[in-house]
């Protein structure tokens, strides 16, 4: 007589039994069924074990799966039988960020994880946890199953942020063994500034030129953008050695005007083998100049 599939409380202990007949005796192996290391216990884990029954000790949601029991005795064929163990266990969440700051008028996405066996109703809800967030305009909730199959990533975005929206958000993951929850707070952050240290665009409505300036610890990359009239980049990138007299910014305002300052000529600092291409880097910055 054989074991069927189990179900089983994570923490106990389970014994599966496999019986089989023939001439001459058969034996019987186990084996995981995605060939994975069967743990008989805190210290002892196999790849097969020998005998008719299989003893598991304080099971765990990691032992979940199919065993397959192999009986053979020389003469084909080899049979087997596979027996699924499942273990069941009550809910538990990982929230990665418990603060969040957000500005006002942008988007923002919560995240919790959550493990479960049988798998869990996931939702989310406001501090007070009596109503639960709804797809809307405001909300979009996302849940995907992970890998095992227990576990679930929850996804709450909020929409267009007002100053209402700050506060307290829970996850929540309930099942027949037990529910939990977990908190995350929202709260008003500085919108986030698009100004630099460093030159990033220099760009003008008539320019069929964008030049992109990269910090780096050893020097500057020098990026060069040919803008075709449908807006298609083709980029070469240059080194400038010297990180300190980069000379050329800009500053572009909403309306697409640029604003170019210029100080000194970056050629004298610009090591280039190319005599052709330094004639041309001089000749963008003229042509630069002669947008203002």
């Amino acid at each position: 007589m054989s074991s069927s599939d189990a179900i089983v409380r994570e923490g106990s202990n389970e014994t599966l039994t496999c019986k089989a007949t023939g001439f001459p005796t058969p034996s019987v192996k186990w084996k995981r069924d995605d060939n994975t290391k069967i743990t008989i216990n805190k210290t002892l884990q196999v790849s097969e074990w020998e005998g008719e029954t299989l003893e598991l000790t304080k099971i765990s949601r990691l032992d979940m799966g199919a065993f397959l029991c192999i009986a053979s005795n020389g003469v084909p064929p080899t049979v087997s039988k596979r027996i699924k163990v499942s273990v069941n266990f009550p809910p538990m969440l990982w929230i990665p960020h418990q603060l969040v700051g957000a500005p006002l008028n942008y988007a923002v996405t919560l995240e919790c994880f959550s493990e479960a066996n049988p798998s869990s109703l996931n939702y989310w809800t406001r501090e007070d946890g009596q109503n639960m967030i709804h797809d809307s305009r405001k909300y979009r909730t996302e849940n995907s199953q992970g890998n095992p199959s227990y576990k679930t990533h929850m996804k709450l975005t909020i929409n267009n942020i007002q100053q209402s929206d700050y506060g307290t958000y829970k996850c929540v993951a309930k099942n027949p063994t037990g529910e939990t929850d977990g908190t995350i707070r929202l709260y008003p952050s500085s919108s986030p500034t698009s100004s630099s240290s460093v030159p990033t665009t220099i760009l003008s409505k008539s320019s069929s030129i964008w030049i992109k300036g990269n910090g780096s610890d050893h020097g500057r990359s020098l990026s060069i953008f040919h803008i075709s009239e449908k807006g298609s980049k083709y980029q070469s990138t240059l080194n400038e050695i010297d990180i300190s007299e980069q000379k050329l910014s800009a500053k572009m305002d909403f309306n697409g005007n640029a604003r170019v300052n210029y100080s000194e000529n970056i050629g004298d600092r610009l090591k280039i083998c190319s005599r052709t291409f330094l004639s041309s880097l001089l000749w963008i910055f003229v042509v630069s100049l002669m947008i203002r």
